[in-house]
């Protein structure tokens, strides 16, 4: 078999991989925190069992490379340790019955090997699927990639939901069943991991940096300045980020429908629009849409201060989903521009490492702060998302603008683009397109 034909099997196997990962992520990536709050968790448990897995990881890419480099095997790194952390989810299930006396410090030391084993394989995957996908199709075709596996994580999600609604005299014995579920899913997304082909994979002395080499390369360097604009946000966003579930759960009293409805929103409103920021980003680059979804994101706490009505969250969460996969979506596709491939890995590693602290850090001051603000509407929380607003827009005022496109791409204002993504008024070429998929379609 050549290697057009491997390469195109491979996308195959990868899209199953991705279809099964997608569905223990949505089994158990929102019921997390309800499952630590069902434990008895403590505000800065919370914050704890969110910088935990965070930091971890970081450290752990930042050997990832190192070790992809001494295998000489990207193939090799990924079905490792993603069996690794399939296994782990084992003694996550039975944590209630087998860690009685501290079960929540067991669930955070768990779910902290849980992520860094996961975290281990994600810049191998990244490179691996990089190689796959020509430059200038890497946004419609993750975009449509993501479009599924969002939609996967989405029915998982309500699966859970239901599930523990079900069981919600026995909730135990409903997360027990949901991580089992999940545990299933991640293993059948191993078996097709290990299916894909690794093109030749070429080590080259000349292309090593050191973490600390990237590090003093910050003021002239582009990518560097990416790494750092992206850190700071997730630093910011973090801060909040693992609150968002004590609010609704512990002191709105949503019910897990109530919850899950509000929570997937955020996954259905990627699905209408993740391919539509792909394409878009091909076309008008990552750089813009990175700068016009992160204003939106750094909007998003205060609106969870003006309102706790079900149905206005829904509508919040959307405008979530909306930038989110935006913003998600270019980071990584501006990473597999911006890098050359023989130093894919590694910088992916290095970028993930800074997030990872970032996250950390940004979730243990959360889970102090939230401790001794002074209360905002009846909650100390909502003090905290205040917090995290203005420091998530004076992150973007004044880092975003520095970091530069590193292709050709079409000159579009704000508002054009809001209005192409949404379909009120599609570019030109966006247009065309669309009118040949239709065209295919008929």
């Amino acid at each position: 078999m050549n290697k057009p034909s491997r390469i195109k099997r491979s996308l195959k196997f990868s899209l199953w991989d991705g279809i099964f990962a997608s569905g223990m992520a949505g089994l158990i990536t929102d019921y997390i925190t309800p499952y630590a709050l069902t434990l008895k968790a403590t505000s800065s448990q919370i914050g704890f069992l969110s910088a935990a897995p965070n930091l971890t990881s970081s450290v752990a890419q930042l050997r990832s490379a190192d070790l992809t480099e001494k295998f000489k095997s990207r193939k090799k790194i990924i079905n490792t340790f993603v069996l690794l952390h399939t296994l782990m989810l084992l003694p996550i299930i039975f944590i209630p019955y087998l860690f009685k006396a501290q079960p929540v410090l067991f669930l955070i030391i768990f779910i902290t090997l849980f992520n860094s084993l996961n975290a281990l394989a994600i810049p191998a995957w990244s490179s691996l699927m990089s190689d796959y996908i020509p430059y200038r199709m890497r946004g419609k075709y993750f975009g449509w990639r993501s479009k599924i596996m969002v939609a996967v994580a989405i029915l998982s999600a309500f699966l859970a939901g239901f599930i523990l609604h079900h069981f919600k005299d026995n909730i135990l014995k409903g997360f027990v069943i949901i991580f089992g579920l999940a545990f299933v899913a991640r293993l059948i997304s191993w078996y097709f991991l290990t299916r894909m082909y690794e093109p030749r994979f070429k080590v080259n002395p000349d292309s090593y940096f050191s973490f600390f080499d990237f590090i003093k390369r910050i003021r002239e360097s582009n990518f560097a300045k990416f790494v750092i604009f992206v850190a700071l946000l997730n630093f910011c966003v973090n801060l909040a980020a693992p609150f968002f579930s004590v609010l609704m759960i512990r002191d709105l009293k949503f019910n897990y429908l109530i919850y899950t409805i509000v929570v997937t929103c955020v996954s259905i409103s990627q699905i209408f629009t993740i391919d539509r920021w792909g394409r878009h980003a091909d076309k008008v680059g990552n750089v813009k849409v990175l700068k016009f979804t992160s204003l939106i994101i750094a909007s998003l706490p205060l609106w969870w201060i003006i309102n706790h009505s079900p149905l206005y969250l829904v509508f919040i969460q959307i405008l979530s989903g909306f930038a989110w996969s935006g913003f998600n979506l270019c980071t990584t596709n501006f990473i597999y521009d911006a890098v050359r491939p023989e130093k894919r890995t590694r910088c992916i590693a290095y970028f993930s490492a800074c997030s990872g602290v970032a996250l950390c850090l940004g979730a243990l001051l959360g889970g102090y702060l939230v401790n001794i603000l002074p209360s905002l509407f009846g909650y100390k929380i909502l003090s905290l998302f205040l917090i995290s607003t203005i420091l998530r827009f004076l992150v973007v005022s004044l880092f975003s603008g520095k970091i530069s496109e590193v292709r050709k791409t079409e000159k579009i204002s704000s508002k054009d683009l809001f209005y192409s993504v949404i379909g009120l008024k599609p570019m030109l070429g966006i247009a065309q397109e669309s009118r040949q998929i239709v065209r295919k379609e008929e």
